[in-house]
């Protein structure tokens, strides 16, 4: 029975390869056994695929007329990290901008209370207090998500 390997792996990769390749083909490829290679597509073992056997297996994929199963296997390993960091980035840079808006709300507030037409004039009335007061906790809930976000990353 053979074993189940990740779809998006580089031993599952590498199987695809050995299931279509003839076996002389792949020992000619990388000069070693195919029960080596079969070894390195054991996702449970240690033995691991040297990446110039790879490309030689590529190699030989396509010169057979068969798609380079390696490199796909690789070209979605990479793709789905490169979605991760996007979204890393994209959920810092939506963090970024609204604290910036948090920054804004906080300074107009301070701003108003300090104006000669408010509660108290330029004294800041309680009302206003705690609208500022408000307005730094909001704030400082941003820069803590913000901190741990990056942390996280």
């Amino acid at each position: 029975m053979s074993k189940i390997r990740k779809l998006s792996s580089v031993e599952n990769g590498l199987a695809e390869a050995i299931k279509k390749l003839k076996a002389e083909v792949i020992e000619k490829a990388t000069g070693k056994s195919i029960s080596f290679i079969r070894k390195c597509s054991d996702p449970d073992l240690k033995q691991q695929l040297d990446h110039k056997d790879a490309v030689n297996i590529d190699i030989a994929c396509l010169e057979n007329g068969l798609p380079p199963y390696l490199l796909r296997a690789h070209e979605y390993i990479i793709l789905k990290e490169l979605k991760k960091v996007k979204h890393n980035n994209y959920e810092i840079n939506e963090l970024l901008v609204k604290f910036t808006i948090l920054h804004g709300e906080l300074m107009n507030a301070i701003n108003n209370a300090k104006k000669p037409e408010g509660d108290r004039g330029t004294n800041i009335s309680v009302a206003e207090k705690k609208e500022i007061f408000d307005a730094f906790h909001a704030l400082e809930n941003k820069i803590l998500k913000i901190k741990s976000t990056i942390e996280n990353k």
